[in-house]
């Protein structure tokens, strides 16, 4: 059984526990947070190993990351490498290895995952009473990287307090401590007057000269646009960029400023060698 809340911890203990007890792979049946129909009750209670159960750093890191990915066999994946691992230990660097490139893979996607939320995540304020800013936000992640990534907004956003819902765990920022709990549905946050102002940014910063529309799409999937204020506004922007490239290229300069002769002519006259003179 690994919790929804507390992965990584939970599939580490498990693991060391199997390994030490010479569990194979395909005896172990992992159920997380209750998903799993089970056909039989296991009575059995691995005791904790007497000894370290001793594997490479590279693969705990691994194993720290894939925790988080949503695929259901994640786990089963990580113990059957892991149980390779006691009879061939460099298998972590060998880069033809199936198993290990599909681990690889799920790595990528989780990592990829937290970076988009980093980014997408959008605060809105929920004018509590108090010294403290507070704000909540809805955000639905790909894979389950609400607790692995919620130390980096404690970090980023220590002087306010802050509630970040997702489906599967919701983490609070409360007078300086962290908690995590379950999820829930996507709540009733109230109207940000500060998303017009950031919406009136966003249309000054864009570029239509660097309009690229499947760049747009792969750094801010359109998965998550439904959240962020600002993306109301690509459409339009999009389809009114040629016409501001046009009018951008029609107030270009077509001369050069009048001092840039006199500049060449100083130049000249210091005798600069060649590949300095302009």
């Amino acid at each position: 059984m690994i919790p929804m809340i507390g992965t990584d911890t939970a599939w580490r203990d498990a693991a060391r526990r199997l390994m030490s007890a010479q569990i194979k792979p395909e005896d172990v049946i992992w159920d997380f947070n209750g998903q799993t129909p089970q056909l039989f009750e296991s009575t059995e209670v691995l005791t904790a190993p007497r000894r370290p159960v001793k594997v490479s750093k590279e693969f705990v890191e691994l194993a720290n990351v894939v925790v988080w990915h949503k695929d259901p066999q994640r786990f089963a994946r990580l113990y059957a490498l892991f149980w390779r691992l006691k009879d061939t230990p460099s298998l972590m660097s060998d880069g033809a290895d199936a198993d290990l490139a599909k681990l690889r893979q799920m790595e990528k996607a989780v990592r990829r995952c937290q970076h988009k939320m980093k980014a997408f995540v959008r605060f809105r304020d929920l004018r509590a009473a108090g010294p403290r800013r507070s704000f909540g936000s809805w955000f639905e992640p790909t894979h389950h990287t609400m607790e692995p990534t919620a130390q980096f907004f404690a970090r980023r956003f220590s002087d306010m307090d802050w509630l970040i819902v997702t489906p599967s765990v919701t983490a609070k920022f409360t007078d300086g401590k962290l908690s995590l709990h379950p999820g829930d549905e996507k709540p009733e946050l109230p109207e940000d007057g500060a998303e017009a102002l950031w919406g009136t940014y966003f249309c000054n910063i864009f570029n239509p000269a660097r309009v690229k529309i499947s760049a747009i799409t792969s750094e801010m999937p359109k998965k998550y646009w439904k959240n962020m204020p600002e993306t109301q506004f690509i459409p339009g922007l999009i389809i009114d960029a040629e016409t501001k490239v046009s009018k951008i290229q029609e107030a270009a300069p077509t001369l050069p400023p009048k001092r840039i002769k006199a500049i060449q002519a100083q130049l000249i006259e210091s005798d600069q060698p060649a590949s300095k003179r302009i």
